[in-house]
């Protein structure tokens, strides 16, 4: 459904796992909600193309505290144990309750299997789930900015329909964004609609983010293809052109050194190492993975592959709208985040939350901010009657005179900047420094002179938002004078103890860097 104005308590902005849930959660406590999907509800996002896991771990104190050590230990400091706690216990309780919509496996024994699920149908059944709720669904209705009321609370989004290019606004009294993070169009499978416009609009908002320097993952994949499902080269060999094996370590250490070897030219892979067992699972778990090896007659088993690295950018990063409660309120009033744009710092710390952490993050995040913003919707009201302002800005609103500009060159520009791994993988303050000069002045121009009507006025805004996520990673980069988790900087290789604390980051034009104790010093 598409509409001219509409009306509702909860407005969710997203349609992935994130937003399902939140959209699911704030039915549920009895309040009107759109949800407004720049793609189709269901099939968009990195999960309906994923075998997901969850975080899940029985309700035995000593097995939960076995697991959040553990994940505390990979966290390198920056992640909380309630938080941790929390995100467990909520994935726990709620992931069987969608079992009447998806048909979850069993062992041979016969005992339901919660913990890994089947992408695409994980999210039909979360489509199911939201229309039963009754929520109103927008699909191809991307949200291009928020509105605000004079009190600088959110009211709402006004976006477009992408088939017909006509404008919807919808006024709420709470709004969830839930629009995922951004992999800046670098080909990661089932990214495309992940272009930062969430976040860029919750910054003119006067949001701000935490975490953003920690945007330096990468995964493996055939360089044919983008099927980046990366379980599978846990048993990889990987060789040079003349076919001599490279010296690739498991584990976190293999995309340095997986990077350092493409730099110096084609890297081939071949899976013969995967037991038998395991490969005959590979399509229940990800029915996907296959296809474009089938497509290229190749077998993975036993021929070479060349490789690539795909840069994930802030989706298996950790950076994201700042948290400023239990309820995943943001720093802006009556704005929630849940999934992937928001911070997962809490659970994650400094290095991904793979799978498991970022789904068990996005259903317990989603579910905790639509009963957030459902509470918030009853107590304040939809406040129809009082007057709102619409507050996009770059790529949408120009100064006097614009000029058209290439969206295309931008949107490579900022690629060229934010993907390459001598300038993200493998950092530097010469490195960071060039960087930004360079993403400033493509800001400039967007700021000045990007616009556009209809579906043209959404590539505009994608490219403010990517330009603009590229400036806030690479900022917080520049201030984080050390390596952690998957910040590495060339030039302080080492963790310094001094900087075991978050950096909070923010601004438009001008981006801002300062630690969290500062922020919340002056915050109070």
């Amino acid at each position: 459904m598409s509409a001219a104005a509409l009306q509702t308590d909860v407005l969710v902005l997203g349609g992935g796992l994130a937003a399902t849930w939140a959209a699911t959660a704030a039915a549920a406590a009895g309040v009107d909600v759109i949800l407004a999907d720049k793609g189709f509800c269901g099939t968009s996002g990195v999960t309906a193309t994923a075998g997901p896991g969850h975080w899940w771990v029985p309700p035995d104190p000593a097995a939960r505290e076995a697991a959040i050590r553990d994940r505390e230990a990979l966290a390198e400091g920056l992640a909380e144990r309630a938080w941790m706690a929390r995100v467990l216990d909520e994935t726990w309780r709620t992931l069987p309750t969608i079992g009447v919509y998806y048909a979850f496996q069993r062992n041979d024994a016969g005992v339901v299997q919660y913990r890994n699920m089947r992408g695409p149908e994980y999210m039909r059944a979360m489509r199911r789930h939201v229309r039963k709720s009754g929520v109103r669904i927008m699909d191809g209705s991307p949200a291009l900015e928020l509105l605000l009321h004079a009190d600088g609370s959110v009211a709402g989004a006004s976006g477009i329909d992408r088939v017909t290019g006509a404008p919807w606004t919808v006024r709420a009294g709470a709004v969830v964004l839930a629009t995922g993070g951004c992999a800046f169009m670098s080909h990661l499978l089932g990214c495309h609609t992940n272009t930062g416009d969430g976040a860029l609009m919750a910054a003119e908002a006067g949001a701000e983010f935490s975490g953003m320097e920690f945007s330096a993952y990468y995964t493996v994949a055939p360089a044919f293809s983008t099927m980046t499902r990366s379980m599978s080269y846990a048993f990889a060999a990987y060789t040079d052109e003349a076919g001599h094996e490279l010296d690739i370590p498991s584990g976190r250490a293999a995309t340095a050194a997986l990077a350092r070897a493409l730099l110096a030219g084609p890297v081939y892979c071949s899976l013969h190492r995967m037991p038998a067992d395991i490969r005959a699972r590979l399509t229940r778990i990800q029915p996907n993975l296959m296809l474009p090896f089938d497509r290229h007659r190749i077998d993975p088993f036993t021929d070479r592959f060349p490789v690539t690295l795909h840069g994930e950018g802030t989706i298996r990063g950790t950076g994201g709208l700042r948290i400023a409660g239990d309820d995943c309120a943001t720093t802006v009033p009556g704005l929630y985040a849940a999934g992937d744009v928001a911070t997962r710092e809490m659970v994650a710390g400094a290095i991904s939350g793979g799978g498991a952490q970022n789904s068990a993050w996005a259903l317990s995040s989603g579910r905790w901010s639509g009963q957030a913003a459902a509470a918030r919707a009853r107590a304040q009201g939809r406040r129809a009657e009082r007057p709102v302002e619409a507050i996009g800005e770059a790529g949408l609103r120009p100064r006097p005179g614009a000029a058209r500009l290439d969206l295309k060159a931008i949107v490579a520009a900022v690629q060229a900047e934010a993907l390459p791994y001598d300038k993200n993988l493998f950092r530097s303050q010469a490195g960071l420094r060039g960087s930004l000069e360079r993403l400033d002045r493509l800001w400039r121009d967007l700021r000045a002179f990007g616009h556009g009507a209809g579906p043209a006025a959404l590539r505009s805004r994608e490219a403010a938002a990517m330009t603009a996520h590229a400036r806030w990673c690479y900022g917080a980069a520049l201030a984080r004078w050390e390596s952690r988790g998957m910040h590495r900087r060339t030039d302080a290789p080492e963790r310094d103890a001094r900087m075991a604390h978050r950096l909070i980051v923010g601004g438009l034009d001008q981006v801002w860097v300062q630690p969290a104790q500062r922020a919340a010093r002056e915050a109070a």
